[in-house]
């Protein structure tokens, strides 16, 4: 890559050794998916791909978010699958939330909301997704209902771009009788992104920390290859962009993932990977322009 003195690149961050704006941290599940995946390998290559990237926000004052907030990177957590490994997760989110005011994690599959929202101690939770995940079982297919069974209110949970033909009968009634808010793909397009997104923390953010869940397999398959479980006419990427800006920009989200991306799996040019970036930056943004 050409570098340029004035045209600083995105990423690079330090290591934290005190109070952040914001932290990354990356969680390389992908033992318990329900379909086979390399989300392993993506943490390090959402790093990769934000160096292709500025951190400047354009607009009538242009802001760089690397200037504006202190922002640091904590490494992985090896080994987050399991048990053993969603404590290990609990633990080192709980102890970086402490101290910064937007944890990032970057998966990884969506095994990893569970631990992440626990260890941030998160009393709503809105998700990005085309799937409820409220399956049976342990899985990248079961964290809502987990974090349920484990206390989190389902009357705070609110879930965006739930997909038609991409969950079943079962799940969509177990969903309604759990009192989750469901926001459909079709709602999404009707009502706009800023009026989505002001409803859903109105809910997820009434009693508290809210975790914002981005399984980028909401988007459409075209925009998210690297997604196993991306369907076509899922969300465009401006989409998820504008609702992942809009919920960074309440304090009140304390924590989000970035999930369900396989970079092995991705397009030649990197394109779900590239988005999976642009999100980072847009919850960076969130907080910098808020």
């Amino acid at each position: 890559m050409h570098e340029d003195p004035l045209w600083p690149r995105a990423g690079g961050w330090p290591a934290p050794t005190g109070p952040t704006d914001a932290v990354l941290i990356g969680l390389p599940a992908h033992r318990t998916s329900l379909s086979p995946t390399g989300a392993h390998a993506t943490p390090a290559a959402i790093r990769n791909a934000l160096r292709r990237f500025s951190g400047t926000v354009l607009g009538p004052t242009p802001v760089d978010v690397q200037t504006a907030l202190r922002i640091a990177d904590a490494g992985d957590v090896s080994e987050p699958d399991g048990h053993e490994g969603e404590e290990r997760v609990r633990t080192r989110v709980r102890e970086l939330v402490a101290d910064t005011g937007l944890l990032i994690a970057l998966g990884g599959d969506n095994s990893v909301t569970y631990a992440t929202a626990q260890g941030a101690g998160a009393t709503g939770l809105i998700t990005l997704d085309a799937h409820f995940d409220l399956r049976d079982g342990e899985s990248n297919g079961s964290p809502v209902r987990r974090l349920i069974e484990d206390g989190l209110d389902p009357a705070r949970i609110v879930q965006i771009g739930i997909a038609d033909f991409a969950n079943s009968i079962a799940y969509a009634r177990r969903a309604a009788d759990l009192g989750i808010t469901m926001i459909t793909l079709d709602d999404v397009r009707r009502r706009g992104a800023d009026d989505v997104m002001i409803q859903a923390l109105d809910i997820a953010g009434a009693a508290g920390a809210v975790h914002l869940d981005i399984d980028v397999d909401v988007c459409d398959r075209a925009v998210a290859p690297g997604c196993p479980a991306s369907v076509p006419g899922g969300l465009q990427a401006w989409e998820l962009r504008a609702l992942v800006r809009g919920a960074a920009s309440d304090p009140r989200v304390r924590s989000a993932d970035i999930v369900e991306v396989d970079a092995t799996a991705d397009a030649a040019d990197g394109r779900t990977v590239r988005l999976a970036a642009l999100c980072v930056l847009e919850l960076l943004a969130g907080r910098a322009i808020a």
